[in-house]
């Protein structure tokens, strides 16, 4: 009987209920995660951006091997593996209430991330086709949005009543509990090893290496993905550790009690995921992700509005200002994921490499984390964090003429 509901279960559908629960999981943690971090570790704005930065450093090291891992071997192994990380890294960060303990849940989960990045959308794009990918990466992206949805409540409710950190431990139970599932349902039919008979893996490595530097010395289009992937980088890491605590102490509300910050916080990220699903309900019965200058285009527009609301979000001092930027900025940011999947997925040449490509993009958006985050810590630990705010979102201003280089190139 299980063997039959196996056979049943198409790689489309493993697709979005993984992106699901995944998500369900990840925005389980993630409600609690940076008040756990601020609050029962006691974190400080530079270790908070430390943090990340270690998280950052192991992606940068690991992004391109385990993308290796997953072109040469087994993209379903390497996701499988990559979810059992992750969880295992959670269950730490959540059972340990110390420094150094968070820093080595962040090894464990970089590494896990590593494992997945890449790996999942290339296995999908195999196993399904392209053209059908483009779509998956869509409703993907929106079945996960659901999940996220679901979960703050929940997470919500059980951080105020028992323990902020026992949503992180549940959590981290929970994604090693979907790395078993994957490893019974998960099929990979369609996959072909880049290499070949009477070739060394060391020698197909470097053969994918110098052919993938080719075509990004090649694809003009390829070379600007990456650097706004660096951009974006650079930018994203001090917002995404420092903007609670500005919210807090903007707002007043430091002297709340952990329950009640559980409460307002997941409130807000709930409000985050509604208008994130809605958006993308709205691209998946639209034809922006099938055309690669409608891309271009609509990321440019999102972009516009990350810059100036992020600036708005430094400069505004009352609850509502913060929280009208905050989630500007944060519904814009899901949106734009799956056009971003999509663009670098219509341009790379070769499935081979697929994976690889991905990872690389997620390589480089991990340099621009580890160089911007600590340079963003410092200036919030010497200055205040309203100007390290206000410095981020000029971080990301470049982005805005690689976007017109991209519409202009599609256009001939």
């Amino acid at each position: 009987m299980k063997l039959t509901f196996i056979k049943k279960m198409d790689s489309y559908r493993v697709y979005i209920y993984t992106r699901f629960w995944s998500q369900f999981f990840f925005t389980f943690i993630f409600t609690v995660n940076l008040l756990y971090h601020v609050k029962v570790v006691g974190l400080d704005p530079l270790q908070l951006v430390l943090v990340g930065t270690v998280l950052e450093a192991v992606v940068f090291l690991f992004e391109i091997p385990t993308g290796f891992v997953a072109d040469l071997k087994s993209r379903r192994l390497s996701v499988i593996i990559g979810y059992f990380l992750i969880g295992a890294g959670f269950l730490i960060e959540g059972s340990f209430p110390y420094f150094v303990a968070v820093l080595v849940s962040q090894v464990l989960w970089g590494i896990g991330y590593t494992f997945t990045s890449g790996a999942h959308q290339a296995w999908i794009a195999d196993e399904i086709g392209e053209d059908r990918a483009s779509i998956a990466f869509v409703n993907g992206a929106k079945a996960g949005k659901l999940g996220e949805v679901i979960a703050i409540p929940l997470s919500m409710l059980i951080g105020y009543y028992f323990m902020v950190n026992l949503p992180i431990i549940i959590g981290g139970l929970s994604m090693v509990g979907l790395a078993v599932f994957l490893l019974f349902f998960m099929k990979e039919e369609n996959f072909k090893p880049a290499q070949h008979e009477n070739t060394s893996t060391w020698k197909t490595l470097k053969s994918n290496m110098n052919e993938m530097v080719h075509y990004t010395k090649a694809s003009y289009l390829m070379r600007i993905l990456f650097l706004i992937a660096l951009f974006f980088g650079l930018y994203s890491e001090g917002f995404d550790r420092l903007w609670l605590s500005h919210f807090i102490g903007e707002t007043g509300l430091a002297n709340m009690t952990e329950g009640n910050l559980v409460i307002l916080i997941g409130s807000i990220n709930f409000v985050v995921m509604l208008l994130s699903f809605v958006g993308l309900h709205f691209i998946s019965r639209s034809s922006l992700h099938h055309q690669l200058n409608t891309i271009y285009v609509s990321l440019l527009i999102g972009c516009v509005l990350i810059i100036t609301s992020l600036t708005g979000f430094a400069l505004s001092t009352g609850i509502i200002g913060l929280l009208s930027f905050y989630l500007i900025i944060q519904g814009t940011r899901s949106v734009m994921a799956p056009l971003e999947d999509t663009w670098l997925n219509k341009i790379i040449p070769d499935s081979s490499t697929r994976a690889t490509f991905f990872s690389v993009k997620g390589q480089v958006d991990a340099i621009g984390q580890i160089s911007g985050g600590p340079a963003i810590g410092l200036i919030a630990a010497s200055f205040s964090i309203k100007i390290a705010m206000i410095a981020s979102a000029l971080l990301l201003t470049p982005v805005i003429y690689l976007y017109q280089l991209a519409i202009k190139k599609s256009r001939g």
